[in-house]
């Protein structure tokens, strides 16, 4: 699990901007929490993702736009908080500058890693709530588990890899998990 660096310092954006290249991290209420890269598994399944709501924006004419990580979320649109959320999308073109995203993006999904887990099913599932992201999802593939958080209707739901998922998000838009599930072999 990523720890945070020094609990007494509080940290600013300026610091994950002097970090050397290649070196990831992120900024949650002013506490810095190393990033390690992720497995081939895991960009697998982020691409594949990736590329299915995508096609679906442009198949419907759709103007949210999806972004992978790395991607700059400034949640709270101040200097204390940075995330890199596996993917991001945002329907909102005023959010979007040549740094990222300032403010919440609409649907946020992270994949879990063994040191990400705390993360994704705590820290940001609190501060993703708290800033507005309207849907999260939790891609688990060591649990064989994805679960959805539609925060604007406050529900949960909790499928599997053998699973058609909705989003909460688009009207008629779902991903079949059957289909990413062959790609993690």
């Amino acid at each position: 699990m990523p720890l945070p660096q020094k609990i007494d310092t509080v940290y600013t954006t300026d610091y994950i901007y002097s970090l050397p290249d290649g070196q990831r991290a992120e900024l949650i209420d002013g506490q810095i929490f190393d990033m390690a890269p992720p497995k081939t598994q895991h960009q697998r399944i982020a691409t594949r993702l990736s590329a299915e709501i995508v096609q679906y924006i442009q198949k419907k004419g759709g103007t949210c736009e999806v972004f992978s990580a790395p991607f700059a979320v400034f949640l709270n649109a101040d200097d204390r908080t940075y995330v890199e959320p596996d993917i991001s999308v945002i329907c909102n073109p005023d959010k979007l500058d040549e740094k990222g995203c300032n403010g919440a993006p609409d649907w946020v999904i992270e994949i879990v890693s063994p040191g990400s887990r705390h993360m994704d099913y705590m820290v940001k599932l609190f501060k993703y709530r708290s800033a507005g992201v309207r849907e999260y999802w939790i891609v688990d593939p060591a649990k064989n588990r994805i679960q959805v958080y539609n925060f604007e209707h406050d529900e949960m739901e909790e499928y599997t890899f053998t699973d058609t998922v909705k989003s909460g998000i688009y009207e008629d838009m779902s991903v079949d998990f059957s289909g990413i599930a062959i790609t993690l072999s």
